[in-house]
C-alpha cells in the first residue's frame, strides 16, 4: 500500500497547493510513483481529464508535477460556487446538481464512499500519495463530519504537516492557535510545522522557532522563503488578482486587461502571457481601472447571467463597447464569449416562445446567441483555428489543444436552436465579429487556447504590430513551449523545497 503524507494549513492561501506540488515533484525525482489527492476542493478553476471528468485545476497541476495522469480519483469532490451561499457539486468528475452550503454540509458524509474508493485505487497504483487539506483543520464549527482535513487524515491514517504563512504576519499565533484547537488525537497526527513565505534573514526567527517548538510540542520541519515560482493558482484568493495597475506592469509594451467577474472561472487561461517580458496583465473590476488597454479578455464565469448583469450595472459594459468601436481587441472565453453575443436564453422554451422573460441582452459584439439548460459539456479539444479576421488574422491555421467546460449551447444568429445539423451549436475554434464597427472581437469555448502552438506569441506580435512597435526583449515562449516552461517551474519549486524542508524528517514521517 502507498505511503502518504498530508499537507494542512492554518488558513486558505498559505501555500498548501504549491507545497503539495513541490513534494510530488521531489518524490517523483527520487524515483517514486506519486499522486496528489484532495478529497474536496472548492474552486472555480477546473480541468477536464481525458475521459471527460472535471477536477480542480490545482490537482491537474499537481499531477503534472508528479508525472501522473489527471483523473477524477485525484479530486473526487469539487465544489464550484455559483452564489454567495451555494455551489454546483461535482462528484467523481460529474455534476450532480446545485446545493446550498447547509444542504451540502448536512449530506457530505454521503460522499465518503467515493473518497475512500478513490483513495484505495490510488494506494494500489502509487508508492506515495501527497494529500492536500482545505482551509484550516481548526474551523471548530465545521469539524463535525469533516472529510477534508483531520477527518480525512483519520480515515486514511495519514501523518500531517501544518503550514503557516508568515508573510501576512502572526504565523506563531496561527500555528499555536491551530494546535490548541485540535483534539489530543488530532495533535498526535501532526508530525511537523512549516513556516512559508519568509522574507529576510532566517536567523531572526531562531528564538521564535525555539519557543514555537517548546509550546507546540511539534518540530518545525521547514522554513520556506517567499518563492518566485509561476504556477497555476487554485482560486480567486490568488495574490496576482489583487494587483491592479501595479508597478510590475509599468513600462510594458503590451497591456492586457482581464475583466474580474464575481464568479470568474479558469483565469489560468491567461497565465501564459505572464511569461512574456513585454506583456502586462491586469485584473480589473470597474470602468475607472480599465484605461486604454491593447486587449480586453472576458474570462469564464460560473454564473454568466449574474456577471453579465453586473457588467451593465457597473458601467463596464459601456466601456467594453466603446473600446471595441475604437479597435481594441476584445476576446471572450467560455462564459465571456457568451456575454459578447446578442442574447442569452435560460432554456429552449424561451427561444421557441420568443418570450422576453428568460432572455438577457448580451453585449451584441459577436453574431451568436446562447441557450442555457442543456447538460454540461466536458471534453478535450484538439483542432485548428479557422479563418479569422482583423488584428488576430494571423491566428488562422494555428493548431490548438485545450478543453471545454460549459453549460449551454451557442449558435450563430441565423441558426435555429436545436434543429437539424445545427443542434450541436458552434463548431469553430474561434468566432469572429461580422461588424465593420468592431472588427476585433473574438470568442472561444476552448480553455487553454493560448497555451500551445505559438498562439500566445502570435497574439502578442499582432498587438505590438497595431502599435507599430516591436517586442524586442526575449520572452520565455521563444525558448520553449508553455508546457516545457511549467516543467522548469516544477523543478525550481522542488529545488527550493529540498533546501528549505527537512526532507529526512519528511521521509521519516512516511515510514
Amino acid at each position: 500500500m502507498a505511503k502518504k503524507i498530508m499537507i494542512q494549513g492554518t488558513m486558505s492561501g498559505v501555500g498548501k497547493s504549491l507545497i503539495t506540488a513541490g513534494l510530488c515533484r521531489i518524490f517523483a525525482q527520487d524515483g517514486y510513483r506519486v499522486a496528489p489527492f484532495k478529497s474536496q476542493n472548492m474552486a472555480l478553476n477546473s480541468y477536464v481529464t481525458e475521459d471527460g471528468c472535471e477536477i480542480g485545476r490545482a490537482q491537474a497541476m499537481q499531477a503534472e508535477a508528479a508525472g501522473c495522469k489527471p483523473a477524477a480519483e485525484l479530486n473526487p469532490i469539487l465544489l464550484k460556487p455559483n452564489t454567495d451561499t451555494g455551489s454546483q457539486v461535482i462528484v467523481m468528475g460529474k455534476a450532480i446538481g446545485d446545493m446550498s452550503a447547509m444542504e451540502y454540509y448536512s449530506r457530505k458524509r454521503e460522499f465518503i464512499p467515493y473518497i475512500l474508493d478513490s483513495f484505495t485505487k490510488l494506494e494500489e497504483e502509487y508508492d506515495i500519495i501527497v494529500i492536500e487539506g482545505a482551509g484550516s483543520p481548526a474551523e471548530i464549527n465545521l469539524k463535525d463530519n469533516d472529510i477534508v482535513n483531520m477527518g480525512l487524515a483519520e480515515l486514511v491514517d495519514a501523518p500531517v504537516l501544518i503550514v503557516g504563512d508568515i508573510d501576512r504576519g502572526g504565523v506563531f499565533a496561527q500555528l499555536l492557535g491551530t494546535l490548541d484547537l485540535l483534539t489530543a488525537e488530532e495533535r498526535e497526527r501532526v508530525k511537523g510545522l512549516v513556516i512559508n513565505k519568509f522574507r529576510g534573514d532566517p536567523s531572526l526567527l531562531d528564538s521564535g522557532i525555539k519557543i514555537l517548538e517548546e509550546r507546540g510540542g511539534v518540530p518545525v520541519a521547514g522554513l520556506i522563503p517567499y518563492m518566485d515560482v509561476r504556477l497555476e493558482d487554485e482560486d480567486s484568493l490568488s495574490e496576482r488578482l489583487s494587483v491592479i495597475g501595479s508597478a510590475a506592469n509599468k513600462n510594458r509594451i503590451i497591456d492586457i486587461a482581464v475583466i474580474r467577474f464575481g464568479r470568474m472561472s479558469n483565469y489560468t487561461d491567461m497565465d501564459i502571457f505572464e511569461g512574456f517580458d513585454d506583456v502586462g496583465i491586469r485584473y480589473v473590476e470597474s470602468p475607472k481601472d480599465i484605461g486604454r488597454p491593447d486587449m480586453v479578455i472576458l474570462p469564464g464565469s460560473k454564473n454568466t447571467i449574474e456577471d453579465l448583469k453586473k457588467l451593465y450595472e457597473s458601467g463596464m459594459a459601456e466601456m467594453i463597447l466603446r473600446l471595441a468601436k475604437e479597435g481594441c481587441v476584445i476576446f471572450g472565453i467560455c462564459g465571456g464569449m457568451q456575454m459578447l453575443g446578442k442574447y442569452i436564453y435560460e432554456d429552449e422554451d424561451c427561444v421557441r416562445s420568443m418570450s422576453v422573460d428568460g432572455r438577457y441582452e448580451g453585449l451584441g459584439l459577436l453574431p451568436i446567441y446562447t441557450v442555457l439548460g442543456y447538460d454540461k459539456t466536458l471534453k478535450r479539444i484538439s483542432t485548428v483555428i479557422g479563418k479569422t479576421c482583423g488584428t488576430l488574422e494571423s491566428l488562422t491555421g494555428h493548431e490548438v489543444t485545450g478543453y471545454e467546460i460549459h453549460e449551454g449551447r451557442t449558435y450563430h444568429m441565423e441558426n435555429s436552436s436545436g434543429e437539424g445539423e445545427n443542434k450541436a451549436g458552434l463548431t469553430e475554434a474561434i468566432v469572429c465579429s461580422d461588424s465593420t464597427d468592431s472588427m476585433n472581437v473574438y470568442g472561444t469555448y476552448i480553455h487553454g487556447i493560448f497555451d500551445e502552438g505559438g498562439t500566445a506569441k502570435a497574439v502578442v506580435r499582432a498587438l505590438a504590430g497595431i502599435k507599430g512597435v516591436a517586442v524586442s526583449r526575449p520572452d520565455k515562449s521563444d525558448i520553449q513551449s508553455y508546457r516545457e516552461y511549467k516543467e522548469t517551474q516544477y523543478d525550481r519549486l522542488a529545488d527550493i523545497l529540498r533546501k528549505s524542508l527537512d526532507m529526512d524528517a519528511i521521509y521519516g514521517m512516511l515510514r
